[in-house]
């Protein structure tokens, strides 16, 4: 592919001094030139702001954009998106560290003409570096998403490129006309599960996704957040429900609660062997915070739920897929609600 297009790179910061060097030093390091780059803070309090501005200002056609508050990393993409002018745009965590092919790797892959508007790292683990963190997402019948491969060692059985439901959007390139069609992310998500909303939006317009294994990252992951914080832990939670509402036919959302509970006995049955998230979640918050995490998530949801049926009138009305392409889609992306739930 010519390498004229000005391909845009979306950096969301929030206290992250501490592993930025490493994100905006492999993002010098791209071997493709024709790049631009937005760096969006989300109001850090740890000097991230420093050194921000003197890498914005040392490097071209960079620029940063600093934001009074943490805005989350949905606001703060759309804020970044909205001040890019290349034709991709190129979205990549504070966490991490890209390859110098990245990029052009996943370039190679795009192709708008045929609506492959979004397109999928290999992500790996900083540390052990042989572990998969996720390459691509697949989806539970209820709304829950997972990545798929995490945890596995990498060991060549995800080397295909081949298409995904949608790519995670730690490190992931999209086309300009995907984020105009979809209106960007939904800023109520705040963060989590906020790509796969977008994913499941930009599907029922006709776009898909593919999976570029060449095009590696290596993720802290959820270096930011925490990995069993209550507020990540709540957001995942909320956040499913928002996709199903909004995403999901009327059909399948009746039969929401059905798969809902199937997942919620089984993420029981693995918290008492101490096995999956679950597990991992009880040991960190005890059962009665973890419960009340949960309530907290569904309190959560309702309060956006005027919002969310808004969102979903629009995304309903303006679908490309029928009811059945849907269904076929998420039954050839779902994830075995074992590997779900018992799997950390």
């Amino acid at each position: 592919m010519d390498e004229t297009p000005l391909i845009s790179v979306v950096v969301v910061n929030w206290n992250g001094i501490s592993f930025l060097p490493g994100c905006l030093g492999s993002l010098e390091k791209q071997t493709w030139k024709n790049l631009e780059f937005i760096i969006v803070d989300n109001g850090s309090t740890d000097g991230s702001t420093e050194l921000i501005r003197a890498w914005t200002e040392r490097i071209p056609k960079a620029q940063p954009l600093f934001l009074k508050r943490n805005t989350g990393f949905c606001e703060g993409n759309n804020l970044g998106i909205a001040k890019t002018r290349g034709e991709w745009i190129a979205l990549l965590n504070n966490d991490a560290i890209a390859e110098p092919d990245w990029i052009e790797r996943l370039v190679s892959h795009g192709d708008a003409a045929n609506k492959i508007g979004m397109l999928g790292s290999k992500i790996l683990f900083v540390d052990p570096a042989n572990v998969i963190d996720k390459v691509s997402h697949l989806i539970y019948w209820d709304g829950q998403n997972r990545g798929r491969g995490t945890m596995e060692i990498d060991a060549g059985q995800y080397d295909k490129d081949e298409e995904i439901l949608w790519p995670d959007a730690c490190a992931a390139l999209y086309h300009r006309r995907l984020f105009e069609e979809t209106g960007g992310f939904d800023e109520s998500f705040f963060a989590f599960g906020d790509d796969a909303d977008l994913g499941m939006r930009a599907r029922l317009l006709g776009w898909t996704a593919w999976y570029v294994p060449q095009a590696v990252v290596h993720h802290l992951h959820s270096a930011t957040a925490g990995v069993y914080s209550p507020l990540k832990v709540m957001l995942v939670e909320r956040n499913r429900l928002l996709l199903a509402l909004k995403n999901f036919s009327l059909p399948l959302l009746l039969a929401n609660p059905y798969w809902s509970i199937r997942r919620v006995l089984w993420h029981v049955y693995a918290a008492s062997k101490g096995q999956g998230a679950s597990g991992q979640l009880v040991a960190s918050q005890g059962w009665v915070r973890t419960l009340g995490i949960m309530i907290w998530a569904h309190l959560s949801a309702m309060k956006n739920l005027p919002s969310a049926l808004k969102n979903r009138r629009k995304i309903q009305r303006t679908k490309r897929l029928s009811n059945r392409e849907v269904q076929a889609l998420l039954r050839r992306f779902q994830i075995d609600l074992r590997q779900l739930t018992l799997r950390d």
